[in-house]
């Protein structure tokens, strides 16, 4: 009788835990606490490095069910840049990303595979210039705990590649892709 007690009560520790260790996540951008960033080749000599200022997004995070983790994430096309003026227009122009017209990008998670030691890769749809392809995102969990403002936190980072072709973005000489850098720290709600 008292194994089954100590038994029974181990289960339900365990499933408290699982339902406490489960939850959803606000993007902290008002922090200034993530950002998505990115890099493209320029003429094959360099890079030029810039960032997407405004976006939004949430994530569901379990650490025991992985698998069971989502992400949905808003960026302004309109708030891109590469710290140049001239060159930001002109990367917003309908020549290449067309802000104006796709004021809005958009990351829908479909699936998150756990890779072992915090590491996932993201599944996802990146509805980008008016195109939705798939995208994977090779990810990291860095961290979680209480803030000193009575919060919780988790955060992330993460790296894909996007073929700018795909998505009918011009190309100009070899810069082909973007590489994309993300560093997502989140709040629990």
């Amino acid at each position: 009788m008292k194994k089954h007690i100590i038994a029974m009560g181990l289960m339900a520790a365990a499933s408290v835990s699982g339902f406490v260790n489960a939850a959803d996540y606000a993007i902290d951008t008002k922090g200034a606490h993530a950002s998505i960033n990115f890099k493209v080749e320029h003429l094959g000599y360099s890079f030029i490095k810039g960032r997407f200022n405004t976006f939004d997004g949430t994530f569901s995070y379990d650490p025991q069910n992985l698998s069971a983790s989502k992400v949905m994430v808003n960026v302004d096309t309109t708030s891109l840049d590469s710290n140049h003026a001239e060159r930001d227009k002109h990367l917003r122009s309908e020549d290449f990303i067309d802000a104006g017209k796709f004021s809005t990008a958009t990351f829908t998670s479909t699936k998150v595979e756990p890779k072992g030691n915090g590491e996932m890769t993201i599944f996802g749809d990146l509805t980008l210039h008016g195109q939705t392809k798939p995208l994977a995102i090779d990810a990291k969990f860095i961290g979680e705990g209480e803030d000193p403002w009575g919060g919780y936190r988790a955060g992330f980072t993460g790296t894909t590649r996007i073929e700018l072709a795909d998505f009918g973005i011009q190309v100009m000489g070899s810069s082909s892709y973007a590489d994309i850098e993300l560093h997502v720290e989140g709040v629990r709600q």
